[in-house]
């Protein structure tokens, strides 16, 4: 699904990232970084641990599955709503909140979510859907699944329901293994921040929180805490030493403007491209930067001192209680 407001997004973020990407010490870009391509063994990404949510986890990081009342139910006219502490949300006829899920792709349209995950995750059946106020019908399509059924899309991305969302408002899918996003009118990931362990409203896509136990670490505009992992490099360029199953338990952070920070430190703050297909990559002081999908909720530290290679960050981008 190509629409006009893609087109400029994709522009702009491209643009993002070439301003972004500039080699430590450098005061001009350089070729893209390389990534040696060497997938962390399991001892050293570590298995996903319960953090403070609820529920087991799958292999693929999502939430044991509760049974879903109506798991296909008709989506009936789509509008807006306003969630605490996400924002502007799309929502089907009964207020359920509609969610994206990042393994999916949007151009082309495709779902990667079967199995106990669609369990978890329902598919939107496309077949009623119709857009109501605040919601562009032009972003609206479908994607067929394996089953040849007809999923909902928004802006590309299928949308989904989440299991546990059992009333009108309800937001729980949000952040969900670092995965789950709920749906913004446009089609992109809803824009408003989570909260730390304090309550705390984190609007900025990176920011700070002070850690009883860890001190001041980073975190990311969900209020998930955000790691390193020592077998990557960051000189004289970045370069992930995480990728295929070490990125689905610890997946990157994603390039954040560095006017949409607060507290971090702007010297070698930069991205890269990564050589894996997965695309740019954030770093603090030229590291690179990934959550885990441990971590449940806001506040979770589950991923601090995993396989003795992930740790959590400070501000000027060096680990928390490890040696560099």
């Amino acid at each position: 699904m190509k629409t006009s407001w893609r087109s400029a997004s994709l522009v702009a973020s491209a643009a993002a990232v070439l301003a972004l990407t500039t080699a430590c010490g450098q005061d001009s870009p350089p070729a893209a970084s390389q990534n040696v391509g060497a997938t962390a063994a399991a001892g050293d990404y570590g298995s996903i641990g319960a953090g403070s949510g609820t529920g087991g986890t799958t292999a693929t990081g999502q939430p044991a599955a509760p049974s879903p009342s109506s798991p296909s139910s008709p989506a009936g006219k789509l509008s807006v709503s306003t969630a605490e502490k996400v924002g502007k949300v799309v929502t089907d006829s009964l207020g359920l909140t509609l969610y994206r899920f990042d393994q999916d792709t949007a151009e082309p349209p495709k779902t990667n979510c079967d199995g106990d995950c669609a369990k978890t995750w329902p598919p939107v059946p496309a077949d009623d859907a119709e857009a109501g106020e605040g919601i562009d019908k032009a972003l609206l399509g479908s994607v067929t699944r394996a089953d040849g059924t007809k999923q909902l899309t928004v802006g590309g991305w299928p949308a989904y329901r989440y299991a546990k969302d059992v009333n009108a408002g309800d937001v729980k899918g949000q952040g969900v293994g670092g995965k789950w996003y709920a749906l913004a009118p446009d089609g992109k990931k809803a824009q408003g921040g989570g909260a730390d362990a304090g309550g705390e409203v984190v609007q900025a896509g990176l920011s700070t929180r002070k850690d009883p136990k860890l001190g001041e670490i980073v975190v990311d505009k969900n209020g998930m805490t955000v790691y390193r992992f020592k077998k990557d490099e960051a000189w004289p360029k970045p370069v992930s030493n995480c990728s295929g199953a070490c990125l689905e338990k610890w997946p990157l952070v994603e390039p954040v403007d560095f006017a949409d920070t607060k507290g971090i430190q702007k010297k070698g703050y930069m991205t890269f491209e990564r050589t894996d297909g997965q695309g740019a990559q954030q770093t603090i002081n030229c590291s690179p930067i990934y959550t885990f999908a441990g971590d449940k909720a806001p506040g979770d530290t589950n991923g601090q001192g995993v396989g003795g290679t992930w740790y959590a960050v400070r501000p000027d981008g060096k680990l928390v209680g490890a040696s560099e």
